[in-house]
């Protein structure tokens, strides 16, 4: 009962902020709410004209941090919300007061098990920065190493769960008792903040990241990520190597240290692409409070809270997505988004083609400097979502990444042409995934499972032959009125799949030797002249059993 009544309280909160803000339009669509609304006259309203996204981000900042992470994530939603509302969220800001300092030392030695001392010294009790879920100080390392150190906010794991038990309930009774709220998906969106907002709270999670994409940009000229110490990190605390450069947004500081901003910004569409097309790993919080200039021109980031992958599969259709909607070929765009499985199978192509070219053609009326890669993805996945297609939080992250880098590159070269920055990179991965080099790479990678299989296909060639040779291949035949024909038709149709199974096999053949080339001592220095041969062969006889216009 206490836990019902705290409930109840937290919920008049929340109402009596919304109706301040002349907002309960948003609650009189739930039904079961509606025998309650006449307190929403108890409240006081504020009297003025600000319009409703100003109205709701007031409102998300009274509420606390969670409220304000929630909206910050609806920011990223425009496929969800109005445009007005989504500009007005992504001006959310996340600053809280700090907890103490010498709470932040009890926390460590908590964490350490070990007095402070032992592992850091130079702790400085007032923060850099703090924000709703971790405040950062920084310290030093026993030799005098420079570090960050990230404390998560104390007590905040019950404060999350009683805020999403709360909005759990809320978004399943709009669902239930509204339309216009069900459209909105609040269940899914919930689920999603759920999954963000519980990433954020362990930061070995995010000292592994971190890792990662260390690693990925290892001696880069064009990203450096700082490193993490896992000797002093814990699930509550993180130490980091301490960068010092320049806020990606001081421009008049970047010139003034001879920065090249036009090749800066080409730099960050790079790190982007190379990051999603090369690693399928990216940094998915990239605003300008995360990325920093360093005085030899490379880029610097921070947070590694939130980070996304991409899948094979994804990138392929990515690139498909982008290099099809430039082409204006509308109708690949449809199929690639059904092919991928972002939309139901049992869609019509020809409709969602039309809607597809409905949304992105005007696009086209604008230069290519001005077109956002991030608004056609919005507005292709605005349109699919019309379509039944489900969640993809991927693609979500990928959408609110690119409009990021698209907006700091934008601010430091305004001409800054996406296209041209971004098709070579989709160009040479499509050569990397697609050409000779990547055959190579799947053949040695399926090494392994040829060298069980080699050993049979002898006998597997063998049986097709024979049964070839003696007439006795079975081939799946439909009625035909001249058997004559049929059986001549047959007899090529059988030699020609003869001629296609051995040339096939041969080219297998070559594959296998030039993967194996170097593999095992026995085979240094002949694979290549019999995988020539053999797939010379093999080549000629494919060409041979190609049907010749009949």
């Amino acid at each position: 009962m206490p836990g019902q009544l705290r409930q109840v309280t937290h919920l008049l909160r929340i109402v009596h902020v919304l109706a301040h803000y002349n907002l309960d339009e948003y609650l009189t669509g739930i039904t079961p709410l509606k025998p309650w609304l006449f307190l929403l006259h108890i409240f006081p309203r504020r009297k003025d004209d600000s319009p409703r996204g100003q109205r709701l981000r007031e409102a998300l900042e009274e509420l606390g941090p969670v409220f304000v992470k929630l909206g910050q994530m609806l920011s990223t939603r425009p496929d969800l919300i109005p445009d007005d509302i989504s500009s007005e969220l992504s001006m959310l800001q996340d600053q809280v007061p700090p907890f103490p300092g010498e709470q932040a030392l009890q926390i460590l030695e908590q964490a350490y098990e070990d007095p402070i001392d032992h592992h850091l010294v130079d702790f400085n009790p007032i923060p850099l920065a703090s924000a709703s879920v971790a405040q950062v100080h920084d310290a030093k390392l026993l030799d005098g190493t420079e570090v960050i150190v990230k404390i998560l906010r104390p007590g905040l794991k019950p404060v999350i769960k009683r805020d999403l038990d709360l909005l759990y309930m809320l978004a399943r009774m709009g669902e239930k008792y509204s339309s216009e709220v069900r459209r909105l998906r609040p269940v899914e969106v919930i689920d999603e903040y759920n999954k963000t907002i519980h990433d954020e709270l362990d930061l070995l999670r995010e000292a592994a990241n971190a890792s990662q994409l260390r690693h990925n940009f290892d001696n880069s000229p064009l990203l450096y990520v700082p490193e993490v110490y896992f000797d002093h990190t814990r699930t509550n605390v993180m130490v980091m190597e301490k960068i010092h450069g320049t806020t990606v947004t001081k421009i008049d500081v970047l010139v003034e240290k001879g920065i090249d901003l036009k090749q800066l910004s080409n730099n960050g569409v790079e790190i982007f692409y190379t990051q999603v097309f090369r690693d399928g790993f990216f940094h998915a919080d990239m605003h300008p409070g995360n990325i920093f200039v360093l005085d030899d021109g490379r880029y610097g980031a921070v947070d590694f809270g939130i980070m996304g992958t991409i899948s094979d599969v994804d990138k392929h259709y990515l690139a498909e997505n982008f290099l099809a909607f430039f082409q204006r070929d509308y109708r690949r765009v449809a199929q690639a988004q059904i092919d991928a499985g972002w939309v139901p199978v049992d869609t019509r192509v020809d409709e969602f083609e039309t809607a597809i070219r409905s949304v992105c053609e005007p696009i086209f009326a604008k230069p290519l400097c001005e077109i956002s890669f991030g608004r056609v993805l919005v507005r292709l996945f605005k349109v699919a979502r019309r379509f039944q297609m489900e969640i993809q939080p991927q693609l979500v992250l990928l959408e609110k990444t690119l409009l990021y880098v698209e907006g700091l590159g934008r601010q430091l070269d305004p001409q800054l042409n996406l296209w041209d920055t971004a098709k070579p990179y989709l160009e040479q991965w499509a050569r990397q995934e697609y050409g000779p080099r990547a055959f190579i790479k799947e053949m040695r990678r399926q090494v392994p499972l040829w060298w069980k299989m080699g050993p049979r296909m002898p006998m597997l060639i063998h049986n097709v032959l024979e049964q070839a040779g003696s007439g006795n291949l079975q081939l799946s035949q439909p009625p035909d009125e001249n058997l004559k024909q049929l059986r001549e038709a047959t007899h090529r149709g059988q030699k020609r799949l003869f001629y296609a199974i051995v040339g096939s096999a041969l080219l297998i053949s070559a594959a296998l030797l030039a993967a194996l080339d170097g593999y095992t001592p026995v085979m240094a220095g002949l694979a290549p002249l019999s995988s020539w041969v053999l797939g010379g062969l093999g080549a000629i006889l494919l060409f041979v059993s190609w049907p010749s216009g009949e």
